[in-house]
């Protein structure tokens, strides 16, 4: 079983700029297909980007496209979400999750598809 531990958020003003990471412990970490979600108040967990296990595949929602980088460093068991050009509706609360897939191909976009979460880490962007 992987523990999953968020860090990095905090106040930010729209323009700039944070990188999240999340520390994995107690599992192999390169097992593991890694995704970020957020969760805004009042609102659904909605996902944010996804990697595969060896890094070589990711995939970003349109709303964070070109803004936003996932990436992960299997030798630090951690990975990262890169954010730029943060606007107001980038502020939640940023979940990070793992998955135990076969394929070193795979990622997942949906969050019950997840085994393991974070407690989350809170990104607040001022207008």
């Amino acid at each position: 079983q992987v523990t999953l531990v968020e860090s990095g958020g905090g106040l930010v003003q729209a323009g700039g700029s944070l990188r999240l990471s999340c520390a994995a412990s107690g599992g192999t970490f390169s097992s593991y297909a890694m995704g970020w979600f957020r969760q805004a108040p009042g609102k659904e967990r909605e996902f944010v980007a996804a990697i595969s296990r060896s890094g070589g595949i990711t995939y970003d929602a349109d709303s964070v496209k070109g803004r936003f980088t996932i990436s992960r460093d299997n030798a630090k068991n951690t990975v990262y979400l890169q954010m730029n050009s943060l606007k107001s509706e980038d502020t939640a609360v940023y979940y990070c999750a793992a998955d135990r897939p076969v394929s070193l191909v795979y990622i997942q976009t949906i969050a019950g598809g997840y085994d393991y979460w974070g407690q989350g880490t809170q990104v607040t962007v001022s207008s």
